[in-house]
């Protein structure tokens, strides 16, 4: 039986759950108010809050904000975006092919969020030039973005908090998830260029307006823009050995942003204006809304559950997290869905008393993956959509859902077979 702290616990969390889907107040607001709401009914002391932040992710997310908050400063993004668009002759169909690359690149290597966030003023400009509808170029930026993110510790929100949790570092997310997630976006790719290829033909005359510009022109301050390179290198090669050299990916990105603050001479006021800090402190009222539930006791319980359900059986853990991570991420959020998850899969390995590394790679993929499913799927997801409305394009709920969940059941089938393969057999 639960007890009175535990229920109490449960429908704060569930309350704060509904109200993030509903969209009906800022989920940051829901989030900050439900961690005050366990600390008001003594289901945590202040000191049991703050410990169960993971400062982990909080300080890789704010350190990779901080170098892609500059970086953009300089047009980098912008120049890469417009030189590849002329690069295939202003074709309306290849760029939707480059621009899914580059955007599932950038999503691995950034972070999913503000990658859409560079490519959807790029994105803009370019269908103003060709006269062209953006909507198809935005869903497959959504997409990509979600996929690429997927396939390192940095590229997407559940990743950070899995390694952060786990201890698994940027090394081992590229080995085990880069294969899937390659295949994946080939599929996905072929596939949405199949849907759109009637749905995007112009004239040469629109075919040469793109060619007019000029991608030197979005280029602001290069002396900055080849520090920000030499920086963003460095980082990344920081998280692939950050494990031998004995340090938190936190510490490496905080690190990389610390040092493009002094050698770019920036003022920190100026750059800390463009940090995501509604997601920093959603992510702070999320984890002290979970930690609520780990301290209760109902993460065990789930967990108990879990383990009676497939009867220790590994493969039918295998599915289950799967796709119970892809279905649900479709239409929660997925940073609240992963941050209920990793204290359960946890528990499991301790009830059961077994190895669950690959489960975490299961979680990945289908938590990052199933974002794709709607629009309230993933962060990137709700970004590009309220951007899409603030331009007079919205993206419909029901049209996005109709092209992109079959996309997200396709890529869970190939993961569950990939799953199979690498760990099971």
């Amino acid at each position: 039986m639960l007890s009175q702290q535990a229920w109490i616990a449960l429908i704060v969390f569930l309350i704060a759950y509904v109200v993030i889907i509903s969209e009906k107040i800022h989920r940051t607001k829901i989030a900050l108010m439900g961690g005050i709401l366990v600390l008001f009914f003594n289901i945590m002391s202040q000191e049991e809050a703050i410990k169960s932040i993971d400062f982990n992710t909080i300080g890789l997310l704010v350190g990779m904000m901080i170098i892609v908050a500059v970086t953009s400063k300089t047009g980098l993004f912008q120049y890469v975006a417009v030189k590849s668009a002329k690069m295939v002759g202003g074709d309306p169909m290849k760029i939707l092919v480059v621009f899914f690359g580059l955007t599932a690149i950038c999503s691995a290597l950034l972070d999913n969020v503000t990658t859409v966030l560079l490519f959807t003023s790029v994105t803009f400009a370019i269908s103003d030039l060709l006269q062209i509808n953006p909507i198809p170029y935005l869903i497959t930026e959504i997409i990509a973005s979600n996929i690429g993110g997927t396939a390192t510790l940095i590229g997407d929100p559940p990743n950070i908090m899995i390694g952060s949790a786990t201890g698994l570092g940027f090394n081992d997310f590229a080995v085990n998830l880069f294969i899937p997630t390659f295949i994946i976006g080939i599929v996905t790719c072929f596939i949405l260029f199949l849907l759109y290829r009637n749905q995007m033909n112009i004239s040469v005359q629109q075919k040469q307006r793109i060619m007019t510009l000029e991608e030197s022109s979005f280029l602001i301050d290069i002396p900055l823009m080849k520090k920000c390179i030499v920086i963003m290198c460095l980082t990344i090669i920081g998280f692939a050995v950050h494990q031998i050299l004995h340090l938190h990916s936190a510490t490496i990105a905080m690190a990389g942003a610390a040092v493009l603050l002094i050698i770019g001479r920036l003022e920190p006021e100026e750059v800390f204006k463009e940090i995501e800090w509604n997601t920093i402190f959603f992510f702070i009222g999320l984890f002290i809304l979970v930690g609520g539930l780990e301290v209760t006791g109902i993460i065990d319980l789930v967990a108990r559950w879990a383990m009676t359900v497939t009867e220790g059986n590994i493969l039918l853990m295998h599915v289950l997290i799967l796709w119970l991570s892809a279905i649900g991420s479709a239409f929660v959020d997925n940073i609240p869905f992963v941050a209920t998850m990793i204290p359960l899969i946890k528990s499991m390995g301790e009830i059961g008393g077994i190895d669950v590394t690959s489960l975490w790679w299961t979680l990945s993929l289908g938590a990052c993956l199933g974002g794709n499913g709607t629009l309230i799927g993933a962060s990137a997801n709700v970004v590009v959509s309220s951007l899409a409305a603030a331009h007079g394009r919205p993206i419909s709920f029901v049209g996005y859902m109709k092209i992109a969940f079959p996309l997200m059941i396709v890529s869970i089938l190939i993961s569950n077979i990939y799953i199979y393969v690498a760990y099971l057999r």
